[in-house]
């Protein structure tokens, strides 16, 4: 059976609430993904100094007498194998987001794919014998030939989860745990009729 297209009506009758205003939110999207790119990053990236590099301190020639600059180590950046200045340090990328701005951008972005026409709605889904095959045959079945594709719901059965494990560009995410990068990256969008509820919770600002 086909996913049948969610318009706008459709979203408001679901008590899910859209930002129709074409110059409100956007900022706010892009305030959100910046921020989950950011807070992916490990910030381990190290140098060391020419205080921790290991290295004599016994000078490498004397003072003077030799017509060369003098030296008073081999730790010096610039030695080979020396310290590293103004080299990576370990810190911390993370950015906070306030959760007004989370749902604005998560608001936004679901209005933006309805507009487009990327969002479906289906009343369930699953994958009773837990095949791939049976998983990718069902997915097509709801929205034909999609190259990445996000199914939401409440909730998904572990056998419908071992049927779609390996199949990468599709994705079964929990309505409570979809984002607004997944919404903005996927090519087509299937919610359930059991994760409009939760949806709607989402959106309240």
């Amino acid at each position: 059976m086909a996913a049948k297209n969610i318009s706008i009506a459709d979203a408001k009758s679901a008590n899910i609430n859209l930002i129709e205003d074409a110059e409100v939110g956007g900022q706010a999207v892009h305030d959100v993904v910046v921020a989950m790119h950011a807070n992916r990053r490990t910030g381990s990236a190290n140098s060391k100094t020419r205080g921790e590099v290991s290295a004599t301190g016994k000078k490498p020639f004397r003072q003077k007498g030799t017509g060369r600059a003098r030296q008073g180590g081999n730790a010096s950046p610039i030695h080979r194998g020396g310290g590293v200045v103004f080299g990576p340090r370990p810190r911390d990328y993370s950015k906070k987001v306030p959760r007004s701005v989370r749902r604005l951008a998560f608001s936004k972005a679901l209005t933006e794919r309805i507009n487009d026409g990327a969002v479906f709605g289906a009343s369930a889904f699953s994958v009773s014998d837990g095949k791939t095959q049976s998983f990718v045959k069902e997915v097509s079945n709801l929205v034909g030939d999609a190259r990445k594709v996000i199914i939401v719901g409440k909730d998904f059965d572990e056998m419908t989860k071992r049927a779609g494990r390996n199949v990468k560009p599709v994705l079964l995410m929990s309505a409570h745990e979809v984002n607004t990068e997944h919404l903005l990256y996927h090519d087509k969008i299937v919610i359930l009729d059991e994760a409009m509820e939760v949806l709607a919770q989402r959106t309240v600002r």
